[in-house]
């Protein structure tokens, strides 16, 4: 990379994202790179909105739902690198109704690992009740656990986002909203253009339109449809209405650009730190690679053993499940990223300090194959990761 010009590494990218576009039936989407906190790549390909033909560009907002796991799981560890939150302590230390029904000796740890018990939606949720922040609280702080936590692997698709959040707003001194926190506390010092916990109404013409996947052929009994009920389901009539987009739901709900998403795993690529702006300590983001407890194993929801740490993010290297869209990011143990429902994806390896981020909006259950001309680019760019 030292070597090749950025233009003739855009230029590689565009050919992959169109190839994306025409051989593998994507719609739209967007791919931004960052090397040693430089943005290196920042590429764009197809259709933002069938509906009405208006095209992908640099300022199309996609929805890019569990990605911002990462920015809320960033969000805990400000307030652990502050001395306000202990990752071993109960949660109930800091949210006391969160005890009840066996939850008492539940840790910030278990929450961060997916290790809590507590990956179903509270009964009866809507679209309605889900953008209701306060609602989910109260009835997540209730929810018996279906496992002891600590003692089991279960994906959080979208409690993970309250739970961490609540953690968040109940030691930040100014009580802030959690999506205000975020932009205040990372978005904004970071010099991130377009990052949403909670869009602005003003800025959702700009946003993609979603094609919805093709439902899969899965247990009516499984976990997944209790962790994402199809009340709630990651499909354009829900995540493409105004309340949701406008809602704090911090852990599937992430709005953002490529651009914006690849400058946030910047500052991770980089240590923690982003053109003199340090947020984290190197050794904190060190610690972010350590795979949680029992990661060779099927994780309950999932049903195939992710490579997950305990810290919030996703984890390269192994010998990973077919399932597992992490496989994009290469073999690196080191390299943490998150995927999110569709095939969205952030990432950052910390040893080649390089951030890449995906937006799209087709939704799909195989990226790994939809954008493996991605990889090969990015391979081609930067090397082996």
């Amino acid at each position: 990379m030292r070597i090749m010009k950025q233009a003739q590494a855009n230029a590689i990218f565009q050919d992959a994202v169109d190839t994306v576009v025409r051989e593998k039936g994507e719609v739209g989407l967007q791919v931004a790179a960052y090397l040693d906190g430089e943005l290196i790549v920042d590429v764009q390909s197809g259709i933002a909105d069938l509906e009405t033909g208006r095209r992908v560009d640099r300022e199309t907002l996609f929805p890019v739902f569990s990605v911002v796991k990462a920015v809320t799981a960033v969000a805990l560890h400000l307030q652990a690198e502050r001395g306000l939150i202990d990752y071993e302590a109960p949660i109930s230390r800091y949210w006391p109704e969160f005890a009840a029904n066996g939850k008492d000796q539940a840790t910030v740890r278990d929450a961060l690992s997916h290790r809590l018990g507590i990956p179903q939606m509270p009964t009866g949720v809507t679209p309605e009740l889900m953008s209701d922040y306060d609602w989910m609280i109260d009835q997540l702080a209730q929810l018996k656990p279906l496992f002891i936590p600590g003692t089991g692997n279960g994906y959080m698709c979208f409690t993970f986002g309250w739970i961490i959040a609540e953690c968040v707003r109940r030691t930040d001194p100014k009580n802030r909203p959690f999506g205000e926190f975020v932009h205040q506390e990372i978005v904004t010092p970071l010099g991130i253009d377009d990052l949403w916990v909670g869009l602005p109404g003003e800025l959702e013409p700009r946003v993609a339109r979603l094609v919805n996947a093709p439902n899969r052929p899965l247990d009516p009994d499984s976990l997944i449809f209790a962790a994402i009920p199809p009340a709630v389901a990651t499909k354009q009539e829900i995540f493409g209405r105004s309340d949701v987009r406008r809602a704090c739901v911090p852990g599937a709900n992430g709005i953002m650009t490529a651009s914006s998403a690849a400058r946030f795993f910047a500052m991770l690529a980089n240590g923690g730190e982003l053109d003199g702006v340090r947020l984290l300590s190197q050794q904190r983001v060190d610690s972010f690679s350590n795979p949680r407890r029992d990661t060779d194993k099927p994780d309950s929801v999932l049903r195939y053993p992710a490579r997950v740490g305990t810290a919030g993010f996703w984890l390269g290297g192994g010998e990973t499940a077919a399932e597992d869209p992490c496989k994009l990011v290469g073999k690196n143990p080191r390299t943490i990223c998150h995927p999110g429902a569709g095939g969205s994806i952030g990432w950052a390896n910390p040893d080649s300090r390089l951030a890449v981020a995906i937006c799209h909006n087709r939704m799909t259950h195989a990226p790994g194959v939809i954008f493996e001309p991605i990889k090969r680019a990015v391979e081609e760019v930067f090397g082996p990761q």
